[in-house]
């Protein structure tokens, strides 16, 4: 199967009641753990990478990596820039084959907030890629990025954001947060607020160590898409560094990655199992 566009996966997702889990790569043996965890739960969700990983790699090389990893696949995987930094990413991740995009300026004031998007979106939409936007601000460290702030989504701004940036899906913030070093309290009530208002499903960013009881609450409140990050880079880490404390001598690459792979295959297999057990 070739990697699916991002509207017909929400679609798919929306008919047979999933979340849609998106996992973080960062190199080769990630993207294929990923593909190989979905494919083994035989349960879609999305293979996606950040601008700031771009920097080991660029958009057609992990474009050409995510399908060699999905060529097999029967399962329903796309691919995803997470967190677009600027519009020149976008732009090269559309043009490299990516199956949807967001585009994070959060970071910047309202209004220009949705100029950023509202061109992201317009790019991506004629050539037909959702977009994903971003309103409200998470705590914790994404990629090389800490913010010691959190802005909850403000659910009288939602309505007018989304119909002015035309995006299709909407990252929020509600008690969600990046890494593992802080506890995700997931406000379940805003997010219904939030869902009451917007026009395109929610997406959580932050999905490490939030329960699974609270992802399938969330799922009643228009939640279609979570994001992995820590979960699967600590199993990929971890697979190294206990064997080199088992043995400063170690050298073998070739089958610690092999076992990398399977381990971030596991791990992602039994996320995606979890979120859409209910």
């Amino acid at each position: 199967m070739k990697l699916v566009n991002g509207f017909d996966l929400m679609e798919f997702a929306k008919k047979h009641h999933h979340v849609l889990p998106a996992f973080n790569t960062t190199n080769l043996e990630m993207t294929i753990a990923i593909a190989k965890g979905l494919m083994d739960a035989k349960l879609p969700g999305y293979i996606q990478i950040s601008s700031n990983n771009l920097k080991l790699s660029n958009p057609r090389i992990i474009a050409l990596m995510a399908l060699d990893a999905v060529k097999n696949s029967e399962t329903p995987i796309g691919l995803h820039l997470d967190h677009g930094k600027s519009f020149e990413d976008v732009k090269a991740c559309v043009d490299a084959g990516f199956t949807s995009i967001m585009i994070d300026a959060s970071h910047l004031p309202f209004e220009e907030n949705i100029e950023e998007c509202r061109r992201a979106a317009e790019y991506c939409h004629f050539y037909g890629i959702p977009v994903e936007a971003e309103l409200g601000a998470l705590q914790g460290k994404e990629e090389d990025v800490v913010n010691e702030a959190e802005c909850r989504t403000d659910p009288d701004m939602v309505a007018d954001f989304v119909e002015r940036t035309g995006c299709d899906t909407l990252a929020v913030s509600v008690g969600n947060v990046h890494g593992l070093c802080l506890d995700p309290r997931i406000d379940i009530p805003l997010l219904a607020k939030i869902n009451e208002v917007s026009a395109v499903p929610l997406v959580l960013h932050g999905g490490s160590g939030i329960p699974k009881e609270v992802i399938w609450e969330a799922k009643k409140h228009g939640l279609i898409k979570i994001n992995y990050g820590s979960d699967l880079r600590k199993e990929y880490i971890r697979t190294f560094g206990e064997s080199y404390e088992a043995d400063h001598n170690e050298h073998d690459v070739i089958h610690l990655s092999i076992e990398a792979v399977e381990n971030v295959s596991r791990k992602a297999r039994e996320l995606v199992t979890m979120i859409n057990e209910n």
